[in-house]
């Protein structure tokens, strides 16, 4: 194991995977790792469009969850790659409830970082009593000025990252760099939807952790991730993530004593924490941990050891 890496769970294999057809165009791609018989738990991965990875297992002790990770639609091994067509919110919300029943899980724990918090928060609110706990990160909840921010705000703190995520786009078009670079992604042709995934997602993974990350860049620009999420980022900016501007925090009522945890890196670029702030003054009964000394990522070491913090208390969650 890594030094960098020594504060989650040792790496661990899946057990059993498999896909799930959902609908006549979309194909989810699952897995199982952990104790057969431990509480379940499962992951939900950002972006949208991120897919899942193995490192994603090791915020679990493995000795007592039921591990459940799978790919969103479009996203990862989930077929087909970035397809936009019946990707919505809604979608993915359905999604999470047929896999659950799918595997013969009553109710589970739910984990999921920044779109993964956005959709955690969803599910939770539209079915309360299939979940045991949430355990959420780098908050977004779909907001207007929250998609503005991405697109223009972060400037204000990344000028010259910004300037290239802009410059990509020809000058007369920088007005509405979200139409724009939409565009583009949508475009059939690999010559013109690949260099803009890949401008998209360098720009997100070189604001998203607190120090310079060249392996965060290198992995986010690779092909089949770049187009996954630049496309389906796009594609749910372009409609407000599918949710009203004040849903999920309106939502909260109805779910304010449910158990869980917020982690949120104080210095996040990509979902600054007054949001975070402001999902826990709508729910009270959730811990409130702010690194110190991170950003957006989840891999950076204060919110790797929060997160584990986080899921070791609600290992054994009835």
């Amino acid at each position: 194991m890594t030094p960098r890496m020594r504060d989650l769970y040792p790496p661990v294999r899946a057990a059993r995977s498999g896909t799930l057809r959902v609908d006549a165009t979309h194909t989810l791609y699952w897995e199982e790792a952990g104790r057969p018989d431990g509480t379940p738990a499962v992951y939900l991965h950002g972006g949208p469009g991120a897919g899942v990875a193995p490192d994603h297992r090791r915020f679990f002790d493995p000795d007592a969850y039921r591990i459940v990770l799978f790919d969103q639609r479009g996203a990862g091994r989930s077929t087909p790659l970035g397809e936009t067509r019946a990707n919505t919110t809604a979608h993915l919300v359905a999604d999470i409830e047929r896999l659950r029943a799918h595997l013969g899980i009553e109710r589970w724990l739910v984990f999921g970082g920044s779109w993964g918090a956005t959709l955690a928060l969803a599910y939770a609110q539209a079915h309360p009593d299939r979940v045991r706990a949430l355990v959420v990160r780098g908050i977004f909840l779909g907001r207007a000025h929250e998609i503005d921010w991405f697109l223009n705000g972060i400037r204000m703190v990344f000028p010259e990252v910004w300037q290239r995520f802009a410059d990509f786009i020809p000058a007369a078009e920088r007005g509405d760099l979200l139409t724009a670079y939409h565009r583009r992604l949508m475009d059939p042709d690999p010559s013109v939807h690949m260099p803009a995934a890949r401008a998209w997602a360098g720009y997100e993974a070189a604001c998203s952790t607190l120090l310079p990350s060249p392996d965060t860049v290198a992995a986010f620009t690779r092909d089949r991730l770049a187009l996954a999420l630049a496309r389906l980022e796009a594609h749910y900016f372009a409609n407000g993530a599918f949710l009203d501007e004040r849903q999920l925090l309106d939502g909260m009522a109805a779910i304010r004593d449910l158990p869980g945890a917020i982690v949120q890196g104080r210095y996040d670029m990509v979902c600054p924490m007054a949001t975070a702030h402001q999902l826990h003054r709508a729910w009270p009964a959730a811990s409130f941990t702010v690194v110190p000394d991170a950003g957006h990522s989840a891999m950076e070491p204060g919110t790797r050891r929060a997160l584990v913090a986080a899921t070791d208390g609600f290992r054994y969650v009835p």
